[in-house]
């Protein structure tokens, strides 16, 4: 697996509108999406950060991987 790179909350954001996360609100600086599917809804929380954390960017990827069946390495190639 290829280092994670340095990522914006609202990179991160376009990415998961463009798989079909859909905004549902912002609490300050934290975005929660939301997306329907076969298993049902699934929501994330995002902080719109200038940089999000590693730990919280592997987080966000594989629980978006699980859900829509993109693999994590795509996810990564798609927000570079």
């Amino acid at each position: 697996m290829p280092k994670l790179p340095q990522v914006s909350g609202d990179a991160l954001i376009k990415l998961l509108q463009s798989l079909g996360y859909e905004v549902l609100r912002q609490r300050g600086s934290h975005v929660t999406l939301s997306r329907s599917g076969p298993p049902g809804e699934h929501r994330v929380t995002v902080p719109r950060h200038k940089t999000v954390a590693k730990g919280t960017l592997n987080d966000i990827l594989a629980q978006v991987a699980a859900r829509t069946g993109v693999s994590k390495h795509d996810l990564l190639d798609r927000i570079r």
